[in-house]
């Protein structure tokens, strides 16, 4: 875990208040990881003080760019999305247990919104091809499924209000997938509920499924216990597990909902 001060290269307007902010953080981004995150303090911001994690969407271990694709949800992130290019954040990463790289079947992988973020550089670190599946309350929730079809992914889109793609939830389109080639591995990230249905599906197919879970973090190193988790070791013990610092991604066998 490094704690580098980044500057700020640009930051990148998307739909409805999505953003990619890109950094030069040299140190973090040559050790980052599909599925960690970073922690970033948000300067000049009295009101909250707390370091924001941060999905690592992508990271260039030659050019030193890491890349954060999130939402203006409050406060910080507001004023994050307000900060000038070359302004310096203090940031902490990576930190995290990351996606496994080696699937031994067709890797799915399974975005709910901007759960999409990690997913994109776990989508370039992967040694073969598969197929995204992305979901969203509407169109505007799908964000940079171009990037990932460019790239060669089969990319299938599920909206709740049927403005793209399939009409209804993402995983109406991963139970067709399933039902034709069932030798896949799943990867997901995104709400609870669709964390949730993907492991259930995971479970109920014989096969892997790697979700990250999404919890709300304090500290971000595992010394506050405001993020622990409920999973079930090998032995059959439950016990609780830190999502900052043993996770964030879990395989769905290990989560006890």
């Amino acid at each position: 875990m490094i704690d580098e001060t980044a500057l700020i290269l640009s930051i990148r307007p998307l739909a409805q208040g999505y953003q990619v902010l890109t950094l030069a953080a040299p140190a973090i981004a040559a050790e980052a990881k599909p599925g960690q995150f970073v922690h970033v303090r948000v300067p000049s911001l009295d009101a909250a003080r707390l370091r924001r994690p941060f999905s690592i969407y992508d990271a260039d271990p030659v050019t030193g760019r890491l890349h954060i694709l999130y939402k203006t949800v409050g406060l910080g992130t507001r004023h994050l999305a307000a900060l000038p290019v070359g302004t310096e954040l203090p940031v902490l990463g990576p930190i995290g247990r990351p996606f496994p790289l080696n699937p031994e079947g067709i890797p799915y992988l399974i975005g709910g919104g901007y759960g999409v973020a990690p997913l994109w550089f776990l989508a370039s670190r992967l040694p073969r091809k598969g197929i995204l599946f992305v979901g969203g309350r509407t169109a505007a929730d799908i964000l940079e499924t171009d990037r990932f079809e460019e790239a060669g992914w089969e990319v299938r889109i599920a909206t709740q209000d049927g403005s793209r793609g399939t009409m209804g939830l993402v995983t109406a389109p991963l139970d067709a997938a399933l039902a034709d080639k069932p030798q896949a591995e799943l990867y997901a990230c995104g709400p609870d509920g669709m964390l949730r249905a993907v492991g259930e599906r995971a479970i109920a197919a014989g096969i892997k499924g790697w979700l990250s879970l999404d919890k709300h973090m304090v500290c971000g190193v595992g010394a506050c216990l405001a993020c622990v988790q409920k999973i079930r070791r090998e032995d059959g013990a439950d016990v609780l597990a830190r999502v900052c610092v043993d996770g964030p991604v879990f395989e769905s066998r290990e989560i006890v909902w």
